[in-house]
């Protein structure tokens, strides 16, 4: 018999690749899955930014956040997930849910103001 390093026989490449699909599926559902729950997330920070605003509340929470920071690290160790990249993807979120907030700030009328 020859050297066959390398060489695969037909059926474990079919085999192979029927299971690349059937993972990349899943990978696919998971990531619509995330976009929707992304969504969802960012319908609710719409309404705190809405309510702070209203409140002239700031934008921005340093004591809710390092407990959410602290909160999904904790998460994310239980998962078996970097928790330092569970901090970064929700230190990005943060910071797009703070220029939200600031935008409706900025573009919320103040009830007192009379314009006098």
């Amino acid at each position: 018999m020859g050297d066959v390093r390398g060489v695969s026989d037909p059926g474990d490449v079919r085999d192979a690749q029927a299971e690349l699909d059937r993972l990349r599926q899943s990978i696919d559902n998971i990531d619509a899955a995330v976009v929707h729950m992304l969504a969802e997330r960012f319908k609710c920070t719409q309404q705190v930014g809405h309510l702070k605003a209203e409140h002239h509340l700031p934008p921005a929470d340093p004591d809710r956040e390092s407990r959410q920071i602290a909160r999904l690290r904790q998460l994310a160790e239980s998962a078996h997930l970097d928790p330092a990249f569970a901090e970064k993807l929700l230190n990005f979120i943060i910071a797009e849910v703070i220029r939200h907030h600031e935008t409706i700030a900025a573009t919320t009328p103040d009830p007192e103001d009379t314009g006098d």
